[in-house]
């Protein structure tokens, strides 16, 4: 028999993060979506699922010229919603965490841009 409504691990399955796999085959959308403003870094993520500020995702980011993926347990730090003005692409904002693992894979993305990461070039970040 299963557990009744609102039996603890009734929500279980629902409060799973969910799974995303990211592919930056170029620097340029590398550059577009990474968010240096967060202190352990982040990238913004294109979807159209709907997210709450703290949800937990999980990332499989791929990065250009590099065949590994990387796992990134992040959080939801800003969502962008459909329609939003000045034609931003609707997603979430991901922060990644502050464990070694991701910071090593911040310094990867942050040599991968180079020069580029103070450009003023627009992105669809902050």
């Amino acid at each position: 028999m299963g557990a009744p409504l609102g039996a603890p691990g009734a929500a279980a399955a629902s409060t799973r993060p969910s799974v995303i796999q990211l592919v930056f085959r170029e620097k340029g959308a590398l550059y577009a979506a990474y968010i240096p403003a967060f202190t352990e870094g982040g990238l913004f993520v294109p979807t159209t699922r709907e997210y709450t500020l703290g949800d937990d995702i999980y990332l499989l980011l791929s990065l250009p010229e590099d065949n590994q993926r990387y796992p990134v347990a992040g959080k939801i730090a800003w969502i962008t919603p459909a329609n939003a003005s000045g034609g931003r692409t609707q997603g979430v904002g991901v922060r990644f965490p502050g464990d070694d693992k991701t910071r090593l894979l911040r310094v990867k993305i942050e040599q991968i841009l180079g020069t580029n990461i103070s450009s003023s070039k627009p992105t669809q970040t902050l």
